[in-house]
């Protein structure tokens, strides 16, 4: 094998980082979407709460479900297969949901782009665990989490401005098309490793001497683990909050609580992906350098998620606009961004032979909570009735007692997180 400088290798793998990148702004994108255009939506598709909810939370379902085959098509196919051909199901699916002409035809395809963007966290995890070294994987999930940020922010005013010029059916279809271009660039430029362009590998000494863990060996050691269930439920209920509030219902209760027009509610839910993008290398930063430490991170971040639901659940009316911004940007901090450091838990809770397997697994929780409390919620607000087509101050109030509730068992399944700071090395990202 070609012995090609370290120079050369470190300049292709940003190429390769920035490919994945852009990818992960759609994803986000996609997750978060609604939440500016779901009045218009279920104006349109003349859908209820629940229906809506349903509608969005058809993300979820397919992400979740696809976590486990990630990690399995990444192993045997390989990451750069599977991100894009699964690209090119949700650029399929946006597509259909454009031109979806009933509610079925666009869960049908809010499914499809559910499971095309599923495929693209853990390939690119396995991606970035052989073009960058251990010190270095923490410091680019955090910067690829940013990415997530950005497309967050994508998803608030850039797609209200959007919709409002060409309508939220042709935005989605803008939006398929980009996914069709990453799919093709992915193709083009990302390899799986450095051995796959005659490189020697950044990490060849750990491979040599890591033994083989087969899959079923893996899993079984990962759902055995005690440790992974309170780390598990933890990601379950704090994404539950976010994705039901940022990813759904936050601009519906800006326009419905506070009269705000749809532009007004996109810049607010903007603080959300501001709150990613600083939050993700500033909790990193606190994890690594300040505390030397996992879990006073995720208890801190945690008691802030609570005080913010309880802000929301005593006082929805309540609220100064300005306090509306405070609370998305929270939101997009200590119940978004957090999850870099429970991802950088998980990693370091098991052996690096089978992190691709236990990041899966423990992936399908946040997204289970999505998937489960965007309906729930919305058949909350259903059942108290609506006003002119707007929902009442009634249901929110449940929607938010039950955000509460959800914010409560966050907080004590943190408590039963285990520390995981590699003590040896301490100040190194782990």
């Amino acid at each position: 094998m070609q012995m090609i400088p370290d120079p050369e290798i470190k300049r292709y793998r940003w190429i390769i980082f920035w490919v994945l990148a852009f990818g992960y702004i759609l994803v986000y994108f996609h997750r978060l979407c609604p939440a500016v255009v779901a009045v218009d939506m279920m104006k349109d598709l003349k859908t209820g709460g629940s229906l809506t909810g349903l509608l969005s939370a058809a993300y979820f379902y397919a992400y979740a479900a696809m976590q486990l085959p990630a990690g399995l098509l990444s192993d045997s196919w390989g990451p750069r297969n599977t991100i894009t051909v699964f690209f090119l199901v949700a650029f399929v699916g946006s597509v259909l949901l454009g031109f979806a002409s009933s509610a079925a035809m666009a869960i049908a395809g809010r499914l499809l782009v559910g499971v095309g963007v599923a495929m693209l966290f853990v390939p690119t995890m396995k991606i970035l665990s052989e073009w960058f070294t251990p010190v270095e994987f923490a410091p680019m999930t955090g910067i690829l989490m940013a990415m997530g940020g950005i497309g967050s922010l994508s998803a608030a005013t850039p797609l209200v401005l959007l919709s409002g010029a060409i309508g939220w059916r042709m935005s989605f279809v803008v939006v398929g098309g980009l996914t069709l271009i990453l799919s093709l660039l992915v193709w083009r430029f990302v390899r799986d490793c450095p051995e796959d362009m005659d490189w020697v590998s950044l990490n060849a000494s750990a491979k040599a001497s890591a033994p083989a863990i087969g899959l079923m060996a893996g899993f079984r050691s990962v759902v055995s683990c005690p440790q992974f269930w309170p780390l598990a439920i933890w990601f379950f209920f704090d994404c539950a909050v976010f994705f039901t509030f940022g990813g759904l219902w936050g601009g519906p209760y800006f326009m419905h609580i506070y009269h705000l027009s749809k532009s007004q509610a996109g810049y607010i839910l903007s603080m959300l992906a501001i709150g990613l993008v600083i939050g993700s290398p500033l909790l990193s930063y606190l994890s690594n350098r300040v505390f030397h430490a996992r879990k006073p991170v995720l208890l801190i971040s945690s008691c802030i998620v609570l005080a913010i639901t309880a802000i929301l659940s005593f006082n929805v009316d309540r609220i100064p606009v300005y306090g509306l911004y405070l609370i998305c940007l929270g939101l997009g901090m200590f119940a978004s961004a957090i999850v870099v450091i429970g991802f950088t838990t998980t990693k370091e809770l098991f052996p690096v032979q089978i992190a691709g397997t236990a990041t899966g697994l423990v992936n399908l929780f946040p997204f289970a909570g999505g998937a489960i409390f965007q309906p729930f919620t919305g058949y909350l607000l259903e059942r108290s009735g609506s006003v002119n087509g707007a929902f009442t101050l009634a249901g929110y109030q449940q929607m938010f007692n039950s955000l509460l509730i959800s914010a409560c068992i966050a907080m004590l399944a943190c408590c039963f997180i285990k520390e995981t700071f590699p003590a040896a090395s301490a100040g190194s990202p782990g």
